[in-house]
Formats: structure tokens, sequence, C-alpha cells
């Protein structure tokens, strides 16, 4: 799955509702991605710049769109499902440290190339069908690894194993009243001068493709007319796999690797999440307070999850971002006026905080339903601690040395690779507890009565834990 024309056209929804798809036909689907930046993971990335982290449960921090194919398919993404360019080199580099290439020249043909197509064989047997997404815009000189790569792997696999889909953009021109097909054009003939000949074209559009306009882009592109497939906007990120069915993308792409299919795919799960999102009865409102709010890709599986939760209580969920760093004594009762709940997602470093912390006090002491995430909840203990325990200057030790540290750093933890030490001058990217964690809740308590039961598994992305010597001073006042 490779894109053109411009990023965030929808690769990573295409992708994994692709996988729903074959997995309606009674297939298993493998989803995964290859981001081209120099980063080994997308973990010491600013949100802004390239929306959340989203963490595999077995300890990865990988991009986004792993939570789109996790989340469409069922299937658990893993840390082996996302690469980068930065790993590629790293690893190639390391090798060459060691000797493996017994003397020869490294370069980017043929080893970095092939380190790429090992990337996919590694999940040869893994599913029926890999879907593997291509980071980034056809043309940007850092795909072209990537692009070289696919192309000989198609070479070697054969066309009868090998599918090319590509993505692109059908813009609608306002002055001229109509949709335009010169970028889509202009892209499919960029990916071609790879070596790369898409047969399946996603054109994405804000409005209906006419007839007139698809053979013209079937025409110019070198393809049949069926395999010209609109991918249009929805309200709903979960009528994506309907819709793409509806255009014939599954049935194309089945026939593509002469796979015949009599049996119409079984979206009845899809049928009944849209039928109860067109459908749901109740509202709430809840207040996001963050830093990062003017980008709500940062928020990204927090947004699904809420969605989810609606879908599946029959409500309706609004959500109403406040900047915290605009948030103060003052206004916080007229910002976060009307809620019915409010959430302190992750978040880093010592901007923002104060605001965060009187969006707490108010939920607490308002009595609204309060759920800090990470550095929210963080920020709810301390201001537990200064405002009912009575530690004014209670804070929190990632923002620098203080006297009373309410939370602190992690000394040590265990992980997959066993006992990890932390120490203040450790590299920040992959330094943190990373992916599922047991927990034993209290009996009794609120939280155990949510899930219930007593032990869980949950996802963790986090180098700060509440200092376990204010443990009594919190319970006391009713914190537990």
């Amino acid at each position: 799955m490779t894109g053109g024309v411009v990023s965030s056209l929808g690769k990573g929804l295409a992708s994994a509702a692709l996988g729903a798809l074959l997995q309606a036909h009674g297939y298993s689907v493998r989803v995964c991605k290859m981001d081209p930046y120099l980063n080994l993971d997308p973990g010491t990335m600013s949100p802004f710049q390239h929306g959340e982290v989203f963490v595999t449960d077995d300890g990865a921090e990988t991009d986004l769109d792993l939570g789109h194919y996790e989340r469409f398919t069922g299937v658990p993404s893993k840390q082996a499902d996302n690469v980068t360019t930065g790993r590629i080199y790293t690893d190639v580099l390391a090798r060459e440290r060691r000797g493996e290439y017994l003397g020869a020249t490294i370069q980017v043909i043929p080893h970095i190339t092939n380190e790429i197509q090992d990337f996919i064989r590694e999940k040869d047997g893994s599913a029926d069908f890999v879907i593997v997404e291509i980071g980034g815009t056809v043309g940007d000189i850092e795909s072209l690894p990537f692009l070289e790569a696919i192309r000989q792997f198609g070479n070697e696999e054969g066309i009868k194993r090998v599918l090319y889909v590509h993505m692109t953009l059908v813009p609608y021109i306002a002055a001229a009243g109509e949709l335009k097909t010169k970028p889509t054009q202009h892209s499919v003939k960029e990916l071609m001068s790879y070596g790369i000949r898409p047969r399946v074209l996603l054109c994405r559009a804000d409005r209906e493709i006419e007839a007139e306009d698809r053979k013209k882009i079937a025409l110019f592109c070198n393809l049949n007319v069926d395999a010209v497939i609109p991918a249009l906007d929805v309200k709903s990120i979960y009528e994506v796999p309907l819709r793409l069915s509806e255009e014939g993308l599954d049935e194309r792409v089945l026939a593509e690797f002469n796979i015949s299919s009599s049996q119409k795919p079984n979206l009845k799960k899809w049928l009944d999440i849209n039928e109860k999102v067109k459908n749901l009865k109740k509202k709430v409102t809840v207040a996001i307070v963050g830093k990062y709010v003017s980008l709500s890709d940062a928020y990204k599986s927090l947004l699904e999850a809420i969605d989810h939760a609606g879908i599946n209580n029959n409500t309706r969920v609004e959500i109403k971002w406040v900047n915290s760093k605009t948030l103060n004594q003052e206004n916080v009762a007229t910002k976060l006026a009307d809620i019915d709940g409010i959430i302190v997602p992750g978040g880093f470093g010592e901007s923002g905080v104060e605001g965060k912390i009187f969006a707490t006090q108010y939920a607490r002491e308002k009595k609204i339903p309060y759920l800090g995430i990470c550095f929210g909840m963080q920020l709810a203990v301390i201001e537990f601690a200064r405002n009912v325990v009575g530690i004014k200057d209670a804070t929190s030790a990632e923002f620098g040395d203080a006297e009373n540290p309410i939370v602190g750093l992690m000394q040590q933890w265990f992980s997959k690779d066993g006992l990890n030490i932390r120490v203040k001058n450790n590299d920040l990217g992959g330094s943190m507890r990373l992916g599922g964690y047991e927990c034993v809740l209290k009996k009794g308590s609120k939280i155990a009565k949510i899930y219930g039961k007593s032990e869980i598994r949950e996802r963790h992305r986090h180098r700060y834990e509440v200092n376990i010597n204010y443990k009594d001073k919190l319970e006391a006042k009713g914190m537990i």
C-alpha cells in the first residue's frame, strides 16, 4: 500500500479496512508498516509532528496506524510489525561491525533493500494475507529505498503473490467546479518510473467520482476501470470497510490473486457497529484537558476508546478540547461548565501543568468523573497531596529536583528483557516501562468494580510512579 500526491490520505485506515474485509471473506491477515524517517521509533517524536505513539502489548513504541490495524482486525500488533529507516540502517551497520558481510562494501542496494525485504519475508506463513503499508508519499527522497525494495520483492515473488495498491487524491477545484484527475495521473506516473505498476488505485475524494472520471483515470494509468476504487469521505471511520466493499475493493484484490469468491463477505459486525453509531440515544460531554489539543491525532487511541465506550453504552460522546495552557484559577469553572467528565491524558514536560492541576482540582471538588492517564494520574496525586493532605510543595521529579516528590522516577522494573535499572542520564528513547503489564487491583475499590476483577493487564508507557513513601499519608485521606 503506497500513497501519492499528499500525506495523511488515510493509507493506514485503508490498510486496516482491507484487512477487515479479507477477514470477512474468511482469510487471516497481518498488517504492518514501514516508516521512512530516520528515528529508530516514534517514541521521542513530538505528538505535534507525528501524532500519538501506539504501544504494542509486547512493548514497542510504534506508529499510530498500528492502532488502526489492531482495532479493525482484532489482531494484536507486534514490535515486528513496524520498522523505520533508522532501525533498518542500525541493524545493517551492526551486522557490518560484526563482520557478517565478509568485507563487502555496504550499499543501499543490495544491503538496505535486502533488509527491507527481510522485514516482509519474516511475516511469511503468519497469515493468508500480509498487508504492508509504506509510509510517506511517492516522490519523497526518504521513501526511495522502500520503493526499490518492494519493486525487487515483486520481481522475485512474482505477480501471483504480490499486489501493489496505490492511494491518491482526486481534489475538487471549486473555481472550476470539477474534480481533477491530473494529480493521480502524475502520482501513478511517478510510481511507474520506479518500476512499480499499481494494479489497484484507491482514489480519495470528498464527493462522488463520476464514471467518466474513473474511465479517464483508468485510461491514463493503464488500468481496468473496475480497478479504480473511490475512497470517499465518511462520517465515521467504521464505515470505511462497508464503503470500500460496496466499491468492490475486496473482490478486486481477490481477483488479482486469482482467488474466486463465491460467497459474500460476512460484514454483519460492521453493519451492526454502523447501525449503533447512527442511532445513539444518549449524549454526554467529556473535556480533554491537554497541551496537544490542536492536533487530535496526538490522542488517536484515546478518542477511539471513547467512541467504542460510547457505542457500547448507546451514547454519543461529545469532546470538548481544553488547552491546559489557557486554564487558570479564575476561568476553570467557566471553561469546564456543563461537562459530564474530564480526562487529563498523557504528556511530557512542565508546560501546561498548572492548568491541568486546576482541572483536576475542579473535578475532585465538583465530584465530576475524572480519568487521569499517565501524566494525568501523576497530577491527580499531586493535586490531592497539595490540597487535601496539605503538602503544599508536592510535585513530580519530572519537573526537576524537589524536596517532596510525590511522583518519582522509577528506579527499576521488570520487562520481557529482565530487570531494567534506570538512572537520570539514560537515553530517553525506549527507556520507559512499555507494553502489557499485570496489575492487582484492591478488592472493593471503584476500579476493581469497573473491571469486574482484581487482576488485570494493561499497556504502560511511563517512567515515573507514585513515591511509595507517601502511601500512608495519601491513603489516610482517602486516596487509594
